[in-house]
């Protein structure tokens, strides 16, 4: 699997991804299910996004995904 696996393609999907759940339209749901459904897009647009932002390296057939997620500000100081 690792021969044909593309890391870099696998973060792009997910940038895709996180733009699809922005652009969901709302079905026609109301109270409750309405709650849990704007909720759980929420939910698909941090994972989504997190993971379309990773730095990813695929090393002898382990992948490791980098998130960085301090404050802008204090990023990239390590």
């Amino acid at each position: 699997m690792a021969d044909e696996f593309d890391p870099i393609d696998m973060v792009k999907r997910f940038s895709e991804r996180a733009t699809a759940v922005k652009q969901r339209q709302l079905p026609p749901v109301e109270g409750e299910a309405r709650k849990d459904f704007l909720r759980q897009a929420r939910l698909d647009f941090q994972d989504f996004a997190m993971i379309a932002d990773a730095d990813c390296d695929l090393h002898d057939g382990i992948l490791t995904l980098r998130i960085d997620l301090r404050p802008p500000g204090e990023q990239g100081s390590t």
